[in-house]
């Protein structure tokens, strides 16, 4: 790897990251398709690219995101994959670190539970985005696989970032996965992981000046000679 080549790809990885606020300007579909078309590169166990992907724009998105918030307050919730969303030790601690940041550049102080709560709600109104991405798994896929996916979902947020883009992987956008599979007319063999919110980044969106933290290389990675 040529070293100008070596220093965009590293920019690229470092400029990523989960943003919370959008312009409403949609992408336009050639970039798009671009964008999606990279992401297709992604690796997968034996090439089975066991991903099934929904683009969601303009009508269809509006009236999700109109009527997931209202039917999460309601308690209707639907998930093809657990979720509990409980860590213990270091990381836990790094899950707090990173409430902390988006908390602390978005301006809520630590004993404003109305506003934290506006801010999670956010998420189902996909923080403004005019796009999102909704990746399923095709059943009878599972953990093996869903590795496979979170590699494309990676590839598909640098090439995002690479055309100017922001994302958000947000794993809340499938609590309500009938509610999405019933919009977007999704065969229920189709397993919903999560979705990306995704658009050209709102520079006034105080939110946006959120970085998270990353641990040193040596509490993850061992090498051995």
């Amino acid at each position: 790897m040529s070293d100008d080549l070596s220093q965009t790809f590293t920019a690229i990885v470092n400029q990523r990251r989960s943003l919370r606020g959008y312009l409403p300007q949609p992408v336009d579909q050639s970039t798009l398709e671009a964008v999606f078309a990279c992401a297709q590169r992604a690796p997968s166990n034996c090439n089975t690219q066991p991903w099934q992907v929904h683009v969601v724009s303009g009508a269809k998105l509006e009236y999700l995101r109109q009527e997931m918030p209202g039917q999460f307050v309601a308690g209707k919730m639907s998930m093809d994959f657990p979720y509990d969303g409980s860590y213990e030790g270091v990381y836990k601690s790094r899950q707090y670190g990173a409430a902390a940041a988006l908390y602390d550049a978005a301006g809520i102080a630590r004993d404003d539970k109305a506003g934290r709560h506006e801010q999670f709600m956010r998420n189902f109104s996909f923080f403004g985005a005019p796009h999102v991405a909704f990746l399923f798994l095709p059943a009878p896929f599972g953990l093996r696989e869903a590795a496979d996916l979170g590699m494309y979902a990676q590839t598909l947020m640098l090439a995002m970032t690479a055309h100017g883009l922001g994302s958000c992987p947000q794993t809340a956008l499938s609590f309500q996965v009938d509610l999405v599979r019933e919009a977007l007319a999704v065969d229920p063999s189709n397993k919903l992981l999560f979705g990306i919110s995704f658009g050209y980044p709102d520079p006034d969106e105080p939110a946006n000046r959120c970085v998270t933290e990353r641990a040193a290389l040596a509490d993850t990675v061992t090498f051995h000679d």
